[in-house]
């Protein structure tokens, strides 16, 4: 079949934010489709899932397995969600039984997928899709506007109190922090809460973000990513959105990890001018190439013709 709208991977990266820990990212892509998923960190008081290191990842594996093998360009990427969250509802449940809802394994998403029509973005969460077109604009886009934000308000809060993030200590040792994740986390998914992500709620899949992502120049080169990545210009403010697209096409998205790092734990280990909860979190990203086949060909034949 001939596709007009095509996407192309042209680099991945996953790269956990502590050694010894599980990565709880992962990502995935299939000819049409490509995603990130961000495992959030459990806030229970153990782990129920054996053989993925933490609930968190074993969620984020669950979904990318699955999501690999269904997306396409015409099925409804809402009711594919909410099948595998059924899914995975059924073993979390039957493996842990009755839990409080903070310790409810759950994720961000964001993805990308070629269409008949175009190209289409969705997500859940607070991972985010960069976006530089070959007219050289540029989009960003999330499921949560502002999120990133709020998080670097409740980190400084946390930072305040603690005194730093602390080399040893995380936000889980402190019982004040732990105990005000846990009502957040206890919100998400319910009619109470404001932030939907994929987990085991399968209505989570009603509030999918879902927007056309319309190509300006003929194609476009484009970068989903988890937050950590994302921190580069959200929080460090050391690319906008076009300048961590050209970087990664320029050195590789190992160069914006191993700069990542270096802020992370030589520039500021301790959060006291960029506040965040971790010193190093999980970081995941897949380079892409989005192209309209027509207007390549129109774009072609006019140079021809010349």
């Amino acid at each position: 079949m001939n596709h007009r709208f095509t996407l192309e991977i042209l680099d991945t990266i996953t790269d956990p934010g502590k050694p010894g820990r599980p990565n709880e990212d992962r990502f995935g892509f299939n000819d049409c489709a490509a995603f990130v998923l961000d495992g959030a960190t459990g806030l229970g008081d153990r782990q129920f899932m054996e053989g993925f290191g933490s609930d968190a990842a074993w969620i984020a594996e669950f979904a990318a397995t699955r999501l690999s093998e269904r997306l396409d360009g015409s099925i409804d990427p809402a009711a594919v969600l909410r099948q595998i969250s059924s899914e995975a509802r059924s073993a979390f449940l039957t493996a842990a039984g009755d839990q409080p809802r903070y310790a409810w394994p759950l994720c961000s998403l964001t993805a990308l997928r070629a269409t008949e029509a175009g190209f289409e973005y969705f997500g859940l969460g607070d991972s985010c899709l960069y976006v530089l077109h070959d007219d050289g604009t540029s989009d960003f886009l999330i499921p949560i506007p502002g999120a990133y934000e709020w998080e670097q308000q409740q980190a400084a809060r946390h930072i305040a109190r603690l005194g730093g993030i602390g080399l040893i200590r995380g936000d889980q040792t402190d019982p004040v922090t732990l105990e005000e994740l846990r009502k957040g986390r206890a919100l998400q998914n319910t009619p109470d809460g404001i932030t939907w992500t994929f987990g085991i709620v399968p209505e989570a899949a009603d509030h999918l973000f879902r927007c056309d992502v319309p190509l300006r120049g003929g194609g476009a080169h484009a970068i989903l990513c988890s937050d950590g990545l994302a921190d580069l210009v959200a929080l460090y403010r050391a690319y906008d959105a076009p300048g961590l697209v050209r970087r990664a096409l320029d050195k590789g998205l190992s160069s914006l990890v191993e700069e990542l790092r270096r802020l992370e734990r030589e520039t500021d280990p301790e959060g006291l001018t960029f506040p965040r909860f971790k010193q190093s979190d999980d970081t995941t990203a897949v380079l892409l190439r989005l192209t309209d086949q027509a207007a390549s060909s129109a774009s072609s034949a006019a140079v021809v013709g010349t």
